[in-house]
Protein backbone atom coordinates (compact mmCIF):
# COMPACT_ATOMS: atom_id res chain seq x y z
CA UNK A 1 0.00 0.00 0.00
CA UNK A 2 1.34 3.40 -0.90
CA UNK A 3 1.83 6.00 1.79
CA UNK A 4 -0.74 8.43 0.37
CA UNK A 5 -3.43 5.75 0.20
CA UNK A 6 -2.64 4.66 3.77
CA UNK A 7 -3.06 8.23 5.00
CA UNK A 8 -6.42 8.65 3.27
CA UNK A 9 -7.67 5.28 4.53
CA UNK A 10 -6.60 6.13 8.08
CA UNK A 11 -8.29 9.57 8.02
CA UNK A 12 -11.51 8.08 6.61
CA UNK A 13 -11.41 5.28 9.21
CA UNK A 14 -10.90 7.85 11.99
CA UNK A 15 -13.83 9.95 10.74
CA UNK A 16 -16.19 6.98 10.60
CA UNK A 17 -15.17 5.46 13.93
CA UNK A 18 -15.22 8.81 15.75
CA UNK A 19 -18.86 9.38 14.79
CA UNK A 20 -20.10 5.80 15.13
CA UNK A 21 -20.87 5.99 18.89
CA UNK A 22 -23.12 9.01 18.34
CA UNK A 23 -24.98 7.67 15.32
CA UNK A 24 -25.92 4.27 16.69
CA UNK A 25 -27.63 3.04 19.85
CA UNK A 26 -25.61 -0.17 19.63
CA UNK A 27 -22.29 -0.53 21.43
CA UNK A 28 -19.50 -0.51 18.80
CA UNK A 29 -22.22 -0.62 16.17
CA UNK A 30 -22.90 -4.31 16.85
CA UNK A 31 -24.07 -5.07 20.40
CA UNK A 32 -27.47 -3.89 21.61
CA UNK A 33 -27.26 -1.82 24.80
CA UNK A 34 -29.61 -3.27 27.40
CA UNK A 35 -30.51 -2.10 30.85
CA UNK A 36 -32.50 -4.53 32.97
CA UNK A 37 -33.02 -6.88 30.02
CA UNK A 38 -34.75 -4.31 27.82
CA UNK A 39 -33.18 -2.17 25.08
CA UNK A 40 -32.23 1.28 26.36
CA UNK A 41 -30.63 4.51 25.17
CA UNK A 42 -26.86 4.52 25.65
CA UNK A 43 -25.69 6.96 28.31
CA UNK A 44 -23.01 9.49 27.51
CA UNK A 45 -20.29 7.64 29.49
CA UNK A 46 -20.77 4.56 27.27
CA UNK A 47 -20.42 6.72 24.16
CA UNK A 48 -17.27 8.32 25.58
CA UNK A 49 -15.78 4.91 26.41
CA UNK A 50 -16.54 3.78 22.85
CA UNK A 51 -14.77 6.84 21.44
CA UNK A 52 -11.67 6.13 23.52
CA UNK A 53 -11.57 2.43 22.58
CA UNK A 54 -12.07 3.24 18.90
CA UNK A 55 -9.27 5.83 19.15
CA UNK A 56 -6.96 3.03 20.31
CA UNK A 57 -8.14 0.81 17.44
CA UNK A 58 -7.45 3.53 14.86
CA UNK A 59 -4.06 4.11 16.49
CA UNK A 60 -3.25 0.42 16.17
CA UNK A 61 -4.23 0.47 12.50
CA UNK A 62 -2.04 3.54 11.99
CA UNK A 63 0.85 1.78 13.71
CA UNK A 64 0.34 -1.24 11.43
CA UNK A 65 0.37 1.03 8.36
CA UNK A 66 3.56 2.68 9.59
CA UNK A 67 5.21 -0.67 10.23
CA UNK A 68 4.28 -1.93 6.75
CA UNK A 69 5.70 1.20 5.10
CA UNK A 70 9.01 1.35 6.97
CA UNK A 71 10.39 2.11 10.40
CA UNK A 72 8.13 2.69 13.38
CA UNK A 73 9.12 5.88 15.18
CA UNK A 74 8.89 6.33 18.94
CA UNK A 75 6.35 8.92 20.06
CA UNK A 76 6.09 10.94 23.26
CA UNK A 77 2.99 11.88 25.21
CA UNK A 78 2.61 15.03 23.09
CA UNK A 79 1.85 12.96 20.00
CA UNK A 80 -0.91 11.04 21.75
CA UNK A 81 -2.40 14.19 23.27
CA UNK A 82 -2.57 15.86 19.86
CA UNK A 83 -3.97 12.82 18.04
CA UNK A 84 -6.63 12.29 20.73
CA UNK A 85 -7.62 15.95 20.42
CA UNK A 86 -7.87 15.65 16.63
CA UNK A 87 -9.92 12.46 17.02
CA UNK A 88 -12.32 14.28 19.32
CA UNK A 89 -12.61 17.08 16.76
CA UNK A 90 -13.55 14.46 14.15
CA UNK A 91 -16.25 13.21 16.56
CA UNK A 92 -17.83 16.66 16.85
CA UNK A 93 -20.34 16.27 13.97
CA UNK A 94 -21.76 13.12 15.57
CA UNK A 95 -21.93 14.83 18.97
CA UNK A 96 -23.79 17.78 17.44
CA UNK A 97 -26.21 15.46 15.67
CA UNK A 98 -26.93 13.49 18.84
CA UNK A 99 -27.07 16.20 21.50
CA UNK A 100 -27.30 19.68 19.96
CA UNK A 101 -29.34 19.29 16.78
CA UNK A 102 -32.90 20.39 17.48
CA UNK A 103 -35.41 18.01 16.00
CA UNK A 104 -38.97 18.96 15.30
CA UNK A 105 -41.52 17.28 17.55
CA UNK A 106 -44.19 15.69 15.39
Amino acid sequence: MKQTLAIYVLILLALVTANLPFLSERVFGALAFRRGGTPAVKPFWVRLAEVLVLYLVVGAVGLAFEASLGNVFQQGWQFYAITLTLYLVLAYPGFVYRYLFKRSHR
